[in-house]
């Protein structure tokens, strides 16, 4: 009766009628949208353009996307034009300086040129006159700046604009010009927070891609060094950058790390260790299949053995692989010491592991089952100390392991101003 009864109450009944339908062809329609905006191109029209970002990044109520709206001067011609970039994201300097400065400044060079045939300039002083081009003249004379992309593409223009470029549009032009104006705020250098050595570099990746990635150039001088990027995740578009050193890393590992990479189908990507789970061989292993550092030179001397690093934009941890087991009994320290203390750290190391899996369950099956292996002395003064006790030595180590497990969370979690006013409450209540 009381099985029926729980039955009836939980029993899934699946239902013949919805309320949805599942149509085919609004996916289809949904997929033709999505994919005629990523292959939208640039239009002649400047207010097509201006019309498209808007919708794009819905400028309606996004307050950080900035429009510049100007016109151009040139040979006594007028250009409507507009920059359209990211508050918070570019210098300001930069677009004042090196964009609106160059474009709204009539500077000798223009005057003279405004004096000769509107559709002809003078072609490197020599009494030839060539068809005057706005897009090259823009390109190669306006624009005092070291990084400048033309694109035709929105799906890249729209990109650039999202890591901090500012993107030009010209009034009678089917091409922008994308100028990089970065200028977002990020933590500076620092020590390494969880590998602390004492006679290694203290130096320690953070959340800027380039930064590190340029950390590995300055330890590791050498041409060889690669450095791919590519982006992952459908929505956030992360960049990700594969580090290797070419004729030293195998091609087939290499191969195989950006099969793994390019062929995630995920959405989003915002750590590296949301990376680790998914390029890992085995899902149902518990054990690590990849180091997580944040030290550029253990990065550096990984990359000499033949390894492979990746880096991910926005975490201040790199990946290596593949890796062995005695990558994780290894300190950067290790390298900086005679290699006999070395290799008895590494030693250590092991027996410390060896005590850590096995002694709560050794300890068990001692004092459970196995009582003459303890000296008598001892195994009375454990008997003595568990006679007010009266839960099971089993209970007791699993009480042991969760507390520690707690302690550690508690450690890193609670706030440190609490967790000084709850030392100072508890100091003062046992004085």
């Amino acid at each position: 009766m009381k099985n029926n009864f729980f039955n009836n109450i939980f029993k899934y009944n699946e239902q013949e009628e919805y309320d949805f339908i599942l149509s085919d062809a609004q996916n289809n329609i949904n997929e033709q949208e999505f994919s005629s905006e990523d292959n939208q191109t640039v239009s002649s029209s400047l207010n097509e353009n201006l019309d498209y970002l808007k919708i794009k990044y819905n400028m309606l109520i996004n307050s950080d996307i900035k429009v510049r709206d100007f016109t151009l001067t040139i040979r006594n011609k007028k250009f409507a034009a507009f920059l359209i970039f990211i508050d918070g994201m570019v210098q300001d300097d930069a677009i004042n300086n090196f964009i609106m400065q160059p474009l709204l400044l009539k500077n000798s060079i223009k005057m003279r040129d405004s004096l000769k045939p509107s559709n002809q300039i003078m072609d490197d002083g020599k009494q030839k006159f060539v068809k005057f081009n706005l897009e090259n003249f823009l390109y190669s004379s306006l624009i005092p700046q070291n990084s400048v992309n033309k694109s035709t593409k929105f799906s890249e223009i729209v990109s650039m604009i999202n890591a901090g470029f500012c993107a030009l549009f010209v009034d009678s032009l089917n091409v922008a010009l994308c100028v990089e104006t970065k200028g977002f705020k990020g933590r500076s250098v620092d020590n390494p927070k969880t590998e602390a050595v004492v006679k290694g570099a203290h130096e320690g990746f953070v959340e800027n891609l380039r930064i590190n990635t340029s950390m590995l150039r300055k330890i590791i001088n050498n041409e060889n060094l690669v450095i791919e990027e590519t982006t992952v995740g459908k929505i956030s578009k992360t960049k990700v950058a594969i580090c290797y050193i070419k004729n030293i890393t195998n091609d087939d590992l290499v191969a195989e790390a950006k099969y793994r990479i390019n062929n995630l189908e995920i959405d989003y990507l915002l750590s590296s260790g949301q990376l680790s789970q998914f390029i890992k061989d085995s899902s149902t292993t518990p054990f690590p299949q990849a180091i997580s550092t944040e030290r550029p030179d253990k990065t550096s001397n990984y990359l000499l053995l033949g390894r492979v690093a990746i880096i991910i934009n926005g975490s201040p941890f790199a990946l290596i692989v593949p890796t062995v087991l005695i990558d994780f009994l290894s300190s950067p320290e290790d390298f900086n010491l005679n290699y006999h203390y070395a290799n008895f750290l590494r030693i250590l190391r092991s027996i410390a592991l060896v005590f850590a899996l096995l002694l709560p369950g050794l300890y068990i099956a001692i004092t459970m089952y196995h009582y003459e292996l303890i000296p008598s002395e001892l195994l009375f003064a454990i008997i003595s100390a568990r006679e007010a006790i009266p839960f099971p030595i089993i209970f007791e180590i699993i009480i042991m392991e969760i507390s520690f497990e707690l302690i550690q969370e508690a450690s890193i979690r609670v706030p440190a101003t609490f967790s000084t006013t709850v030392r100072y409450n508890r100091c003062f209540n046992f004085r």
